[in-house]
């Protein structure tokens, strides 16, 4: 498949939907299914019966998680231009993704 061009722990934008403009680091990658999770973006919420647990405990309430966004919808966030589009380098380690604008390394 190669090297992936959006990987966890990278800082995105969303470029495209309901979340557009937003930043967020990259918790998971679905590279089958051409999906990221981003940290605070595309949220849902559910609603949690109260229920005891082994230890006792109750849990319950309201409990938002962030699904996934197809990756297309993202752009990788470069510390001097901001979103941009990634490209590769060949050096003696192997390949490097560097940024498309300005050429640093990523």
């Amino acid at each position: 498949m190669g090297t992936p061009k959006v990987r966890k722990g990278d800082q995105v934008a969303v470029i495209s939907g309901k979340d557009l403009g937003a930043q967020g680091r990259v918790l998971e990658v679905l590279p089958k299914k051409r999906r990221v999770v981003v940290e605070g973006v595309a949220r849902a919420t559910r609603h949690e019966k109260i229920r005891m647990n082994r230890r006792g405990a109750q849990e319950g309430g309201i409990q938002h998680k962030e699904m996934s966004i197809d990756i297309s919808n993202v752009a990788l966030v470069c510390p001097n231009d901001g979103p941009t589009r990634v490209g590769f380098r060949v050096e003696d380690g192997g390949k490097v993704r560097v940024c498309k604008k300005c050429g640093t390394e990523l």
